[in-house]
């Protein structure tokens, strides 16, 4: 009887279940009298390059009242046209847009793709939902931008402006519709996400920490979930969902949510729709802004000031490095060139034929220090631009420069660290890691900091009096980029609170004097090419530059740097 009667219960529980996810139908999901109705166009098929061998169907919601001389907003949802009619979107646009509750809006509603079998009868497709809807990074957000939006916008006139753009989903749709924005909030604003899985499938999990680490996004987020949600091996929805709206308030995100007991079904979110909607498009068109500063720990950001491009047009930017006025220096490593960033904000032409110079440290005398690694020397630049060679041999990358004249350098694919003196000597140090690269002492000098380009950390030393380092260990942790286990840590400077700086893939990573990752300052490039390298100048030592590729940003920061060259500057015991 006790198996008979379990599985009673077990019945009982399911109909209580069931009884409890039924909602009200809201009256403005129903097709209405006197309402316009838009026009469901497709399916149309794609064909995909930045998913190879995919192919998937999309349809277009075109709302009455189109004009095609006025650019409509976009309504992006995964999981394609079921996803709509499980949501009763297309009812619910129309009776929005009719009655003014949110703008001129096109709808396009795209299923994952597949890659079909070539061989077999009885064979299935490779199924990328998961592929391409739980993988962060920005794959899919580009997969959007240069595929089907520019397809769409043949036949419709769609806005281009940011603000004018929504995305959302359920489930894995959801993430994905979150990660678009998130990659690419210069093209998306505003996210509906439904019953998201923000769990450890392919990397979701991290995002409540990387929201709090991270510079605030110009994002607006709405959540639904209910608390009989998953909870399977990669985590529980319920709670993850949870998290997301904790990290999304601690770091002052435009987020909304509505909770319910329901379980991982479209119910409660159709039963919502029109209010999501009317949310996300309230105040139309005023733009989205990145909300006031989290306040954490590390408070570094200033209020409406963000990254301001300095130069662009060159081929590969690095070494940036600041003299004695606070006027910077960088490297054009392919054309051989340094550029001199003077204090009214212009760009001159410091020397040519360098050599392939990279990274750049200037010393205390008016003179540059440069690593020519095509050249395979240490050069020193006179401030007139004439140079002498320093070392030779050695293909140097970055270097730390000392008062004294000394200092360290890289040399990543021999995987040695040099320590020179001013009269010439060299001594090498060998890396238990792949690919040394930015380099760094700790504020005091006391210590030097490594960067391991091919992994997430950064390795500190124990500097010695005849200039060796001992009791390496892998101190700093990194974020990596999805699915990558390397950084890409490059080029690093320090402040004056002892706090390091360093260039990754994901941005400025700002670790405290233990290690850890307090701040994240998102890449500025508009193609999130890599940064190479940071540095503080300025004539108050409170503007940090970054390198990235073809062009120098930089930004004013609530800190000040501190220059190895001008001599050791203590620091205070940091909060363990």
């Amino acid at each position: 009887m006790k198996p008979l009667l379990l599985l009673l219960a077990l019945l009982c529980l399911n109909l209580a279940q069931a009884q409890k996810e039924t909602y009200p139908e809201h009256p403005d999901s129903v097709a209405k009298p006197g309402v316009p109705a838009g026009e469901v166009k497709g399916p149309f098929p794609w064909e995909s390059t930045i998913y190879p061998g995919t192919t998937r169907n999309y349809w277009v919601y075109v709302p009455a009242g189109y004009e095609s001389n006025i650019p409509a907003c976009s309504l992006i949802i995964q999981d394609g046209l079921n996803r709509a009619k499980g949501w009763k979107l297309i009812p619910t646009m129309d009776n929005l847009i009719h009655a003014g509750d949110m703008p001129m809006t096109i709808g396009i509603f795209i299923d994952h793709g597949q890659v079909k079998p070539a061989l077999g009868e009885k064979t299935q497709p490779r199924f990328n939902r998961s592929f391409e809807y739980d993988g962060l990074g920005d794959r899919y957000a580009r997969f959007l931008l240069e595929e089907i939006l520019p397809e769409v916008s043949k036949s419709y006139n769609l806005s281009t402006d940011p603000n004018d753009r929504a995305i959302g989903g359920a489930s894995s749709g959801a993430i994905c519709a979150f990660t678009a924005a998130w990659e690419r909030p210069d093209a998306f604003r505003r996210v509906l996400s439904t019953i998201g899985t923000y769990v450890g499938l392919r990397g979701g999990n991290e995002y409540p920490t990387l929201i709090r680490k991270t510079e605030n996004k110009p994002l607006r987020v709405y959540l639904q979930d209910g608390s009989s949600d998953l909870d399977i091996y990669a985590g529980g929805w319920w709670p993850a969902n949870q998290d997301m709206l904790a990290a999304l308030k601690f770091a002052g995100y435009d987020v909304h949510h509505v909770w319910g007991e329901g379980g991982h079904n479209s119910k409660h979110a159709a039963a919502i729709m029109p209010d999501a909607l009317r949310w996300l498009w309230r105040d139309y068109p005023q733009p989205i802004a990145a909300g006031p500063p989290a306040k954490r720990r590390t408070n570094l950001v200033l209020p409406n000031d963000t990254w301001q491009l300095v130069s662009e047009g060159h081929r590969y930017t690095e070494g940036p490095a600041v003299n004695a006025k606070g006027e910077v220096f960088f490297s054009d490593v392919p054309a051989s060139k340094i550029h001199k960033v003077g204090l009214d904000g212009s760009v001159s032409l410091f020397a040519e034929d360098t050599g392939g110079a990279n990274g750049l440290m200037a010393d205390g005398k008016g003179g540059l220090v440069a690593c020519q690694m095509r050249a395979k020397k240490l050069a020193y630049y006179n401030a007139d631009g004439t140079s002498r060679t320093l070392l030779e041999g050695m293909a140097a990358n970055d270097l730390v420069l000392l008062a004294d004249g000394s200092g360290y350098f890289t040399e990543p694919r021999a995987q040695k660290v040099w320590h020179f003196t001013s009269s010439g000597n060299t001594q090498s140090i060998d890396v238990p890691f792949e690919f040394p690269n930015g380099i760094i002492t700790t504020a005091d000098q006391a210590f030097v900091w490594v960067a391991d380009s091919r992994s997430s950390f950064v390795y500190s030393y124990q500097r010695q009096a005849d200039g060796k380092l001992t009791h390496g260990q892998r101190y700093g942790y990194l974020h990596c980029p999805d699915a990558e286990s390397e950084s890409i840590a490059d080029g690093m400077t320090i402040d004056e609170e002892g706090r390091l700086y360093v260039a990754t893939k994901l941005g400025v990573q700002i670790l405290d004097q233990l290690g850890r990752v307090h701040l994240i300052l998102p890449n500025p490039h508009p193609e999130k090419k890599k940064l190479s390298n940071v540095a503080f100048g300025g004539p108050e030592l409170d503007t940090l530059f970054v390198t990235c590729t073809d062009k120098v940003y930089k930004r004013r920061l609530k800190t000040k740097g501190v220059v190895s060259s001008r001599g050791p500057a203590p620091v205070s015991k940091p909060g363990l």
